[in-house]
């Protein structure tokens, strides 16, 4: 897919203020780790997740995805009232029924001609969103697009703790069978919010952050039951395949990747950054590696914020933006690596047009 006007025009990231170390986690898995003989400091070791953040249970997504929002409207990335598009893109939702963009809709007040929907993705929710709401723009169905996330993983941390200990006293669980819920430590919590637009019909004194060159996406959907969660919108619990997922996942982002640069012509000395979806130290170091982009300057927010699911990469992108030390300068090219369970993997391509 290649994009001739759209625009990113602005990201925003509400954060929650608990932080959850993984030497907390452990220690709430103590009787646990002594009845599996697991060393402590296990989990930040294999992970690289030193910690994550929460929201309290019951905390509402549209609430996260909204004050997100509110940020981009106070930072004047959009108006209200230019919103053409909303779609909610978390794996957190506030029920099944009616969409929780029609939550976000109403606390915000936008427009009613703003068509509105849920998509569901896994954690590649908002970079699938945005990848629709291009086509559009570009179809000129639509001129400005808004894009929200609102991840709480709390509630899955909580829940998998008490589901490991009940099958501890059950004599259910062994050093085998704890694997499939490793996953589950490393999710965090973030809200994001994503702007796009017709770069040729700004609002006057508006000028975008990047322009889309290219996105590429595949699926390998033989690979849907290496992650699975299934619960209330409010108690999901999730077993993961981590390794096999881990295989998968990167053959994918490199087909993904080789796809990318045949209908982009882009390579791997053309890359300024490179940043790929935040699951952990071992699935970015050797996706990196694979496809060859070791050497290109990447960011992480894993290491402090775990894996925020359809957050993770919008979050990462707006994390190196508010970095005063770094980030993307005029022309630069910047691609964004994202991989969903399911499994799908987007590579999105972006030319910088503002110096951060």
């Amino acid at each position: 897919m290649k994009y001739q006007n759209t625009a990113l025009l602005g990201l925003a990231a509400h954060l929650p203020d608990k932080v959850i170390s993984s030497d907390d986690i452990e220690n709430q898995l103590k009787k646990i780790y002594d009845g599996l003989k697991l060393p402590q400091g296990r989990l930040e070791l294999m992970t690289g997740i030193k910690e994550r953040r929460a929201w309290p249970r019951g905390t509402r997504p549209s609430d996260l995805a909204t004050a997100a929002a509110e940020k981009l409207f106070q930072e004047k990335s959009i108006k209200r009232e230019e919103v053409d598009l909303l779609i909610f893109a978390s794996v957190c939702r506030d029920f099944l029924e009616p969409s929780s963009a029609s939550v976000v809709h109403a606390n915000l007040g936008l427009p009613a001609h703003a068509m509105i929907f849920d998509l569901s993705n896994a954690c590649l929710g908002v970079i699938n969103a945005m990848v629709m709401a291009a086509e559009m723009i570009e179809r000129g169905s639509i001129k400005k697009a808004l894009i929200v996330s609102g991840e709480n993983g709390g509630p899955l941390l909580e829940e998998t703790i008490s589901e490991l200990h009940k099958k501890l006293d059950n004599g259910e669980l062994n050093r085998k069978s704890i694997k499939k819920y490793i996953a589950n430590l490393t999710i965090g919590s973030a809200a994001t919010a994503v702007a796009l637009g017709s770069a040729s019909d700004l609002s006057e004194g508006q000028s975008p952050l990047a322009l889309l060159d290219h996105a590429v996406v595949r699926t390998d959907s033989s690979a849907n039951i290496l992650c699975q969660g299934d619960g209330s919108p409010h108690g999901l619990m999730m077993e993961t395949d981590s390794e096999k997922l881990m295989e998968k996942g990167v053959a994918l982002a490199s087909e993904t990747w080789h796809a990318f640069k045949e209908e982009s012509s882009w390579k791997e000395s053309d890359l300024s950054w490179v940043l790929t979806h935040q699951v952990g130290k071992a699935h970015e170091e050797l996706t990196l590696k694979t496809l060859n982009c070791f050497e290109v300057p990447t960011f992480r927010t894993y290491p402090t914020f775990g894996n925020t699911g359809s957050s993770a990469l919008p979050l990462t992108l707006e994390r190196l933006l508010a970095d005063p030390t770094q980030g993307p300068k005029e022309n630069d090219r910047v691609a964004l690596m994202g991989i969903g369970s399911g499994l799908t993997s987007i590579i999105l391509g972006l030319n910088w047009r503002r110096n951060s």
